[in-house]
């Protein structure tokens, strides 16, 4: 059981018998005494891919959702599916990349530490590493004297995902990307 206050971006719990994903958790704490916190969530259904908003108290009560978590390894793309493989027993599954949305920005070929949520040997979602390193392929050049201040310059990554970067950095670079925020945070 999951309390409201707990929930947390990719967690997957059951309402109505239906597993749902958390993807977005928004807390507002009221500034009258002795009122609640409540918390904002955006659920996606993880078999109709339909979107639900819930306020929530922090004391609400959610089932976990009856997964099974598995690592995979991101092999390649077929046409618009996304091939994982089992690190385990070497079997396949496939995902559609409309269900993987803005985590397709973040897979890599051969990329290890991925999750896999099955339920029913059918892939529910994946969860990335908190991590990943990719190469920068198109930026500004870099600029002289520049130093790590907060001043920064749009990157386009392998992947075609695009980030800030700071103004010191240059094509070819390996960075680390946080996968939770799509924040730059070092090079690799």
């Amino acid at each position: 059981m999951a309390k409201a206050g707990d929930l947390k971006k990719g967690m997957v719990i059951e309402i109505n018998s239906t597993p749902h994903v958390v993807k977005q958790v928004e807390v507002r704490s009221p500034s009258s005494r002795g009122a609640a916190t409540l918390y904002k969530v955006r659920f996606n259904n993880l078999k109709t891919g339909q979107k639900l908003d819930e306020t929530l108290k922090g004391d609400d009560f959610f089932k976990d959702a009856d997964c099974v978590r598995v690592k995979v390894q991101y092999s390649y793309k077929d046409g618009d599916n996304y091939i994982f493989m089992n690190m385990e027993d070497y079997s396949q599954y496939s995902i559609s990349g409309e269900e993987l949305e803005e985590q397709k920005g973040y897979l890599t070929e051969g990329l290890e530490d991925i999750v896999a949520l099955l339920m029913d040997d059918t892939v529910l979602t994946i969860e990335l590493p908190s991590v990943v390193a990719l190469e920068i392929v198109e930026t500004a050049p870099e600029i002289k004297g520049a130093t790590a201040t907060g001043r920064t310059k749009p990157a386009r990554l392998t992947t075609g995902l695009e980030v800030q970067v700071p103004e010191y950095l240059k094509t070819g670079e390996v960075i680390k990307i946080n996968t939770l925020t799509g924040k730059f945070m070092s090079r690799a």
